[in-house]
């Protein structure tokens, strides 16, 4: 029988690569993950988007919750997928159905790359369309590759390769690229926290989920160095990183909304944090960017290892209630335990899927579970290859909804298409009657004109602009006010 060092409630015996956790300690982690990526994330409201050239100076924190908790974007977008998961007993939903789970539940406050794919939904493009580079302008960069992964981490105790797979089929629903090896990053870490409160070791395996190829890869590691120079100096730190990520003055939305910088914040929190969860949440806060999404992952992974009972045992004041304030048509009279009980029994769907079992040692319950070392499971795309695959698998499609489209979202679709591949001058040439019906379909959709001309970030939605303009999109005269 081994004790893990510094984990006194994970007792697990091992047995090659299998490890045995009492179901108490193991379900009272999840707890504790989700309560600490909801305190973190909500708390973490006030503080974002504040602190962008220069650092927070928060330096009394308190986590509370009196009224309960309420849907924000970095738990509100896994909250249908968690219901639906439950439904179907499938950890992977199909993106079809993901399509329509989206049209049903998430329509608003939403923002970036969810504001944009839902949009484009609405022509009949799906996941993980929605979430390409080439097709959605957020994508190489959004931070829900981050924000929408925590939940993953949650369901894959010590199985940091199937969290970050079950992570990336979710997020590849609204980024690509180098945002998908944040998702990896944070799942592999979550996954690990289970196993061990040694935070190098799980910043090890943070490190090992990245593509070498990556910036993310760099990041981790030149955070880490900057670290053990400046243990005593969070704020040399934080100079440091804003020197090297912040390219664009801290105005352009990468600077503020990416992977990157916010991916550095997480990492820094976690080390400066010292394995005290209000300090690595406060951390979190003060390097700033989009603080309450740093403050949610770092949350969660210092709530794996301080488990539920500890973080409730610090005499906080948290209401058991979250509720639904953005999403319609979900669960009325939800709580944070109640929330927690999804997590918990697809957590149990997991570890069994995974080879994994449950059984009874000394009289109690625990789970068998089959561990993982983490590793890189999706490496960063050849943009080029991507990009020629695309536009041989769609072509045959974005053809004949341009030549026969029978509806005007079929027309519509095959426009948007064919503007982002590149096909719109050839097929402006080709179907010099139907192009212009297939843009005014196109024009049809307010919501999806209004993502390009007015929403698209730099420098992929310059790109897109100016390519929908020389294909004949007409601009909106006005921007339209989206219901948040």
């Amino acid at each position: 029988m081994m004790v893990a060092a510094g984990l006194p409630l994970l007792a697990q015996t091992q047995h090659g690569a299998t490890v045995e956790i009492p179901s108490d300690v193991l379900e009272d982690k999840i707890r504790g993950g989700f309560l600490g990526q909801i305190v973190g994330d909500l708390n973490g409201l006030t503080h974002e988007m504040k602190y962008i050239l220069e650092p927070g100076n928060v330096r009394e924190y308190t986590p509370a919750l009196p009224d309960g908790g309420w849907t924000d974007d970095d738990t509100d977008v896994e909250w249908p997928y968690i219901v639906e998961i439950q439904r179907a007993r499938s950890l992977l939903i199909p993106y079809r159905r993901i399509s329509e789970i989206w049209k049903k539940h998430i329509n608003r406050r939403i923002w970036c790359s969810h504001l944009y794919l839902r949009q484009i939904m609405d022509l009949g493009i799906d996941p993980p369309l929605t979430g390409r580079i080439e097709i959605n302008p957020w994508a190489d960069f959004n931070l829900s590759g981050q924000f929408v992964s925590e939940s993953w981490g949650l369901i894959s105790p010590g199985m940091p390769q199937a969290a970050a797979r079950i992570g990336i089929h979710y997020t590849h629903v609204s980024v690509d690229g180098e945002a998908i090896q944040s998702t990896q990053m944070v799942d592999a870490m979550i996954a690990t926290a289970f196993l061990t409160n040694d935070m190098d070791k799980i910043l090890d395996a943070g490190a090992a989920a990245l593509d070498p190829q990556s910036v993310m890869s760099q990041i981790m590691s030149d955070v880490r160095r900057w670290y053990k120079e400046n243990a005593r100096d969070w704020r040399a730190t934080r100079q440091l990183t804003r020197d090297k990520y912040c390219k664009y003055g801290g105005q352009d939305m990468r600077d503020r909304n990416g992977v990157w910088l916010n991916g550095a914040s997480t990492i820094s929190a976690l080390l400066y944090g010292d394995g005290d969860w209000a300090q690595t949440v406060r951390a979190a806060f003060n390097f700033g960017w989009d603080a309450d999404n740093n403050a949610a992952a770092s949350g969660t992974i210092v709530g794996v290892i301080k488990g539920n009972r500890f973080l409730k045992s610090r005499g906080w004041d948290i209401k058991d209630q979250y509720r639904n304030t953005s999403r319609d048509d979900m669960p009325e009279g939800e709580t944070i335990t109640t929330y927690s009980d999804r997590l918990v029994a697809l957590a149990q769907l997991n570890i069994f899927q995974h080879g994994g079992s449950t059984a009874t040692v000394n009289g109690k319950p625990v789970y068998r579970i089959h561990t993982e070392k983490p590793a890189n499971v999706e490496p960063l795309p050849d943009l080029k290859r991507q990009y020629a695959t695309m536009r041989s698998q769609l072509r045959g499609g974005i053809d004949d909804g341009i030549a026969h489209g029978g509806t005007a979202q079929e027309r519509a679709r095959a426009a948007y298409l064919a503007i982002c591949l590149d096909f719109a001058p050839e097929l402006k040439q080709k179907y010099p009657r139907r192009w212009p019906q297939a843009l005014q379909a196109l024009a049809g959709y307010p919501r999806v004109t209004q993502a390009i001309f007015f929403e698209a970030p730099f420098p992929a939605g310059d790109s897109i602009r100016r390519k929908a303009m020389v294909a004949g999109l007409q601009k909106p005269a006005q921007s339209i006010q989206l219901e948040e």
